[in-house]
């Protein structure tokens, strides 16, 4: 890490007199992600005091498409802590409503939008991030999924001065973390949302009080990743299975790693590769092979081994139970468009 080991005990935001408490901060979130890193903020000890929390609007959700708040918001609600959900960061009332709070610094994680040159010149102290990647790699919007399709052997979470730019600003922190060759997107947001707090919460006090510097990236080495949508999760069945397997990680849970069989989608949930030689395993890419103990996919190198499956309006099911209720699914072919 590089965050300083020394933690004042007064004057936290380095503002002169006696210690008035932790310094105020707004809290710019809105998914699970950032709901983790909010409640850490709320518990007793906490380095700042949360005076309000800045979080996207409500959204319709699943099949009913019923308006749902974001995670951040139903946490903030439960605590008492004022909410905002503008629609725009850049108009004035907006604007003068964060100045009223008073704060000093404001953290943001996973809002999801960039904040303008105005808002971030409110704070004192500015913004600072937590992002779920080791940046400058995987600056953007899906760092922890990008991390896992490229077949990294490791991540972190950075804690960051924000600037106008996408992930651009300097370093004050940052902490690192093994991938696992089983994680998925989930497991291993999980897992950052957790060190994430707690690397904030032991960073965010010396970078206030000035023992921190905050370290300019290497921007010649920033690799970029942009938001998954729907489409991302088709899979090509003419990559490689070893690229295939982490490209099932890493569209877990969301979108899904999925083919078409039979005029369906059909979401692979979980899937492993098959090592060594495999009979049948020279067919074209996308057909579907079963030897009565395991059902598997050819590639355009090597084999997938399917575990669970979720054909589209159905639930979740365990390969051999799939391919007990639906005998075509062996010898058929998965699609790629």
């Amino acid at each position: 890490m590089t965050i300083s080991s020394s933690v004042p005990m007064t004057d936290p935001a380095g503002l002169g007199g006696i210690d008035r408490g932790p310094p105020r901060a707004v809290f710019f979130g809105t998914p699970g992600f950032a709901d983790v890193i909010l409640r850490r903020l709320l518990l007793p000890g906490s380095p700042v005091d949360v005076v309000a929390v800045v979080t996207q609007p409500d959204r319709p959700v699943g099949r009913s498409q019923a308006l749902t708040p974001p995670p951040v918001k139903v946490t903030a609600v439960h605590h008492g802590i004022p909410v905002r959900q503008p629609v725009s960061l850049r108009r004035p009332a907006v604007l003068d409503a964060l100045r009223g709070y008073g704060a000093t610094i404001g953290v943001v994680v996973a809002y999801g939008r960039l904040l303008p040159a105005e808002l971030l010149a409110i704070f004192p102290r500015g913004c600072v991030n937590v992002h779920a990647s080791l940046l400058p790699r995987w600056r953007g919007a899906w760092p922890v999924g990008a991390a896992i399709r490229a077949g990294d052997l490791e991540t972190g979470v950075s804690i960051m001065v924000l600037d106008v730019g996408m992930d651009t600003g300097p370093v004050i922190a940052t902490e690192t973390t093994a991938i696992g060759d089983r994680d998925t997107t989930d497991d291993l947001e999980e897992c950052l949302a957790a060190l994430g707090a707690d690397l904030l919460v032991r960073a965010i006090s010396p970078y206030l009080s000035g023992d921190a510097t905050p370290v300019e990236q290497d921007h010649e080495r920033a690799t970029y990743c942009r938001p998954v949508t729907k489409i991302d999760g088709l899979i090509d069945w003419s990559d490689s299975a070893e690229s295939i397997e982490r490209h099932v990680r890493a569209m877990h849970s969301w979108p899904g790693a999925w083919t078409r069989w039979s005029g369906r989608r059909l979401v692979v949930r979980r899937a492993h590769v098959i090592q060594g030689h495999v009979d049948d395993a020279n067919g074209a890419p996308g057909q579907v092979i079963g030897d009565g103990r395991q059902m598997y996919v050819v590639t355009g190198s090597g084999a997938l081994a399917l575990d669970e499956v979720q054909l589209e309006g159905r639930g979740l099911t365990p390969i051999r139970a799939f391919a007990r209720g639906y005998p075509g699914f062996a010898g058929s072919v998965l699609s790629s468009g």
